[in-house]
């Protein structure tokens, strides 16, 4: 066979036993996790078991090559391309609460392209919301399209998508969407997707795997970006994608790999930290959230208001039923562009950053960039885990201070 071909059977051979390891390892829900609740299976998830005079959760392992002599089948790691132990933890964390093998990217758009690359092909069909995250609309209507792949858009409110399902390969839903705020009907998209022989990704990187479980309703694949509420603290960049099938999990990993879209030890052993904190700061993120909604909702300054949890917002009667938290993201219209950035500008605890679902409060106004058909005076407000009553005055007198400087303006 010559030198070239049984090399690229060694490495296979290693490649796909290094995968094999980690998915059964991934895969397996321990029982006793089954009868936890949600604030204890954040904290115990992914942990390798507790040992005399270790620590809880390992520190992160720094490594390109193991040691591998002899037959390389005989080790769980090889290259650290494939795999590497600090992975494992917290992708066995991840499929725990996610009830499925999940695949950790070194950032959340990282694991929107493997979903599309492993999936479409020249000629397939994917279904969009027009109003989702924007970058994920730009790679599909770009690098996808240029490859021959159709990208049909419908908004997500009211199950537009269904009516765009005749010949789809894939359906992308985001629920809730971002920045707007839509819902859509998890049960009845996928069902309908299904029968149409369409796959079914969703974004869940607003809800979290903790307020929201797109496998349980059927979906063939759930997609975070984990740089936001997941993790929680706004200093990695980091995604993963879940999903119930092994052929997927087995195309996915093989993506990550031969792209090279792995992510950094360090991040991965951070992000494990984090995640314990996740149901401790959604809890709070909720509270403050609905606490600044219903305010907004009083003011007259404010045009209006959106947020899942309103028992008054449109897309409250589903969220409602398939979301068990309502995720940190608040958004609201002004008056006009001016009083928006007076608004921004009068805040003292809100800092002005594009980023949602850390431990500060965040907003923008997020027309600045472009892309969203949004008005011009649409400020999306990320929620953190500041005091409740000091976040809503901070937004009481940037209101009123806004009004003032509109009013003051040549």
């Amino acid at each position: 066979m010559g030198f070239v071909p049984r090399a690229f059977i060694v490495l296979a051979f290693v490649f796909l036993r290094g995968f094999e390891y980690n998915e059964s390892r991934v895969a397996i829900v321990k029982k006793e996790q089954l009868t936890m609740r949600d604030g204890t299976r954040v904290i115990r998830a992914g942990l390798p078991g507790f040992a005399q005079g270790e620590p809880f959760l390992p520190g992160p392992t720094f490594a390109n090559p193991y040691h591998l002599a002899g037959e390389p089948s005989s080790s769980p790691y090889s290259y650290g391309r494939y795999h590497n132990p600090t992975w494992t933890h917290f992708e066995q964390a991840l499929s725990d609460l996610e009830g499925g093998t999940a695949i950790i990217f070194a950032s959340g758009m990282a694991a929107v392209t493997a979903v599309f690359g492993s999936v479409l092909r020249p000629g397939n069909i994917l279904v969009m919301p027009s109003d989702g995250y924007y970058t994920a609309r730009v790679l599909a209507e770009g690098y996808f399209a240029a490859l021959g792949v159709e990208i049909r858009m419908a908004p997500t409110a009211g199950n537009a998508q269904m009516e765009h399902l005749e010949g789809a390969t894939l359906l992308w839903l985001e629920t809730p969407s971002n920045p707007g705020l839509d819902v859509c009907d998890l049960a009845v998209l996928i069902a309908a997707a299904h029968q149409h022989g369409a796959l079914v990704a969703v974004d869940n990187t607003t809800a979290t795997v903790l307020g929201q479980q797109p496998l349980a309703f059927g979906a063939d694949f759930s997609v975070s970006s984990d740089s936001k509420a997941l993790t929680g603290h706004s200093d990695l960049l980091l995604g993963h994608v879940a999903t119930r099938e092994p052929g997927w999990a087995q195309r996915l990993h093989a993506f990550r790999s031969q792209q090279g879209a792995v992510p950094g030890p360090m991040e991965v052993w951070l992000a494990h930290r984090s995640l314990a904190t996740l149901d401790m700061r959604l809890e709070r993120q909720g509270k403050n959230a609905l606490a600044i909604a219903r305010l907004l909702e009083s003011r007259p300054e404010v045009k209006r208001v959106r947020y899942p949890g309103l028992a008054q917002d449109p897309a409250h009667h589903l969220a409602v039923r398939q979301m068990k938290h309502y995720g940190p993201i608040v958004s609201f219209v002004l008056e006009g562009e001016t009083e928006a950035e007076h608004f921004l500008q009068a805040c003292t605890l809100i800092l002005q950053a594009t980023s949602f679902g850390g431990v500060h409060t965040t907003a923008e106004r997020r027309a600045r960039w472009g892309g969203d058909v949004i008005p011009d005076s649409f400020i999306r407000l990320g929620v953190g885990c500041e005091d409740t009553q000091d976040l809503l005055e901070d937004i009481t007198q940037a209101l009123a201070t806004a009004s003032v400087a509109k009013r003051n303006d040549p």
